[in-house]
């Protein structure tokens, strides 16, 4: 199964759009599947849905920090390519979404019942926040 389709797989589960996106990236490099999970379980929602950044691209961003990152506080030459990688990213998502901030994709407030249930019922889920899912992890699978 490709990566793009477990992360699409994963969120229909029910884990969130960041939890799905890094762990469907990473668990083929070594990281152990629970732990990516958890690492990754506080961005859902725009960051524990206040509805900031996107959690298909955090998971990506953290996903891509995971394959290329720096680990010595002198690797400047690995520190300017995971932020190229990184800004990459984010433009290439914005082209195809227009914005990384989650509210501005859903249109609607994940932060009350109210919103979580008209999301729920227009399944913004199964559309809006699938397809970033998807193509998040198909862009860092490009780069």
């Amino acid at each position: 199964m490709e990566k793009a389709e477990k992360a699409v797989q994963y969120f229909t589960e029910g884990f969130n759009c960041s939890q799905s996106v890094f762990t469907a990236i990473a668990e083929g490099s070594g990281i152990d599947k629970n732990l990516a999970l958890k690492i990754a379980s506080g961005f859902g929602g725009g960051i524990a849905r206040t509805q900031k950044t996107c959690g298909a691209v955090t998971g990506a961003v953290m996903a891509i920090s995971y394959l290329n990152g720096f680990t010595q506080p002198d690797a400047s030459e690995q520190k300017e390519r995971v932020y190229e990688l990184i800004q990459t990213f984010i433009n290439r998502f914005t082209l195809l979404h227009k914005t990384i901030n989650c509210n501005e994709l859903l249109g609607y407030s994940i932060q009350t019942e109210e919103g979580r249930k008209l999301i729920k019922e227009l399944g913004l889920a199964e559309t809006v926040c699938s397809r970033c899912v998807k193509d998040a992890v198909l862009i860092v699978e490009d780069l």
